[in-house]
């Protein structure tokens, strides 16, 4: 009877330390996903850019292969974030906002957070070798040297933390093109760089604009520009994505035009209107994360459905 007892009192432990463990694993896979910041995966859609420029987007193989590269792409960003929350657990401790995260709030602990980093920067491209081609795995590769060393050091060096940001954009939309095979157009990678750079210096100056008076509210090397500098930064890196974009709407590349409209000369003006509209954001200092721009201004959104449908009947020639 007592071994029988002895027995029952074990497994009725064993049960409760279970039903204590789940909640802090349930805890903990919240906690990475958080980190991993799924609000920010809509800008890996840019993976499809180059392939719809090019009107081979359709094709079974080309969907199958854009949705593998949108997967690798998000985990190699997941594992840039982990990192770098396990890097400024820290100070982000410190900070009114940051202190909220997973990692520096102790939900996630740093060892864990840099071990599953590692792993999906190790496996993303691996996997993109295997199943894309060794040039989309060189791509990824590259993406996540330059994001790590912006996390360790390039954040802090003025002008550069604004060109690593950009080109992070500039590679996703690569990428799709390169897992595919298809020939980049310099007008493509003007207009898509320079549009990032506008995006992402029209954010900068609005945090500068909204930290003003505030030291210490927000990324430090803020307090380095100055609004002025940041203003000439968007409004210049506006004007070259309009103007490449426009020299790629009116350079017919000896196609003869046959569509029932002259779409592509057509799309500049929804493309310049949505730059125009989304810099009153900018202007303003309220333009934050792009997407959140985008999907909350409707009508610049609208003007987006609005180039999406030109600029597809131009790639279509229809």
């Amino acid at each position: 009877m007592a071994d029988t007892a002895l027995l029952e009192k074990t497994r009725k432990e064993q049960r409760e330390q279970r039903k204590q463990a789940a909640p802090r694993e349930s805890g903990l896979l919240r906690g990475l996903i958080r980190t991993a910041r799924p609000k920010q995966w809509v800008k890996n859609v840019l993976v499809i850019a180059a392939p719809a420029a090019a009107g081979e987007l359709f094709s079974r193989h080309a969907l199958t292969q854009v949705a593998l590269v949108f997967v690798l792409f998000t985990a190699c960003a997941a594992s840039v974030y982990l990192v770098n929350d396990a890097r400024d657990a820290d100070a982000d401790r410190a900070h009114p906002v940051k202190r909220h995260r997973p990692v520096a709030a102790g939900q996630v602990p740093v060892p864990v957070a840099y071990c599953v980093g590692v792993v999906l920067a190790v496996v993303a491209p691996t996997v993109a070798a295997f199943l894309c081609s060794p040039f989309t795995s060189a791509l990824l590769t590259a993406y996540l040297g330059l994001q790590f060393a912006y996390c360790l050091s390039l954040k802090h060096v003025l002008v550069a933390d604004l060109a690593v940001v950009t080109t992070g954009f500039l590679m996703r939309a690569m990428i799709g093109g390169v897992a595919l095979g298809i020939p980049l157009s310099r007008w493509f990678l003007i207009t898509t760089g320079f549009g990032a750079l506008f995006m992402v210096s029209a954010k900068r100056y609005s945090e500068a604009v909204q930290m003003a008076g505030k030291a210490g509210a927000t990324r430090a090397l803020l307090t380095e520009y100055t609004t002025g500098y940041l203003r000439f930064v968007w409004q210049l890196a506006a004007s070259v994505a309009v103007l490449g974009y426009c020299l790629w709407a009116l350079e017919e590349g000896g196609v003869p035009h046959t569509s029932v409209l002259p779409w592509r000369q057509l799309s500049m003006v929804a493309f310049i209107l949505a730059v125009l509209r989304y810099a009153v954001f900018a202007d303003r200092g309220t333009a934050g994360e792009p997407e959140d721009v985008v999907l909350r201004d409707r009508a610049l959104a609208l003007i987006g459905v609005a180039w999406v449908a030109m600029y597809g009947l131009a790639v279509a020639n229809w």
